[in-house]
């Protein structure tokens, strides 16, 4: 892959501000590396398994606030 024209970063630029949100997290120092580590075992990206993190643990939560309003 050759070097990326002008054109090319102003379109992703302006895709990254219309279309994503940016959420920053901190964690421990050497817990960066462990969970990439972990990431990449699953053959994902670091940001990809965050995403996949969040949402699991957000339909999990669901279903328990479910069971709780059935039980």
């Amino acid at each position: 892959m050759g070097p990326v024209s002008d054109a090319q970063k102003r379109a992703t630029a302006k895709y990254i501000r219309t279309k994503l949100d940016e959420i920053k997290i901190r964690v421990s120092k050497g817990q960066k590396n462990l969970i990439k580590e972990h990431a990449n075992k699953q053959g994902e990206s670091l940001n990809k398994f965050i995403i996949r993190a969040i949402y699991e643990t957000m339909e999990r939560d669901n279903l328990k606030t479910q069971k709780k309003r059935e039980g």
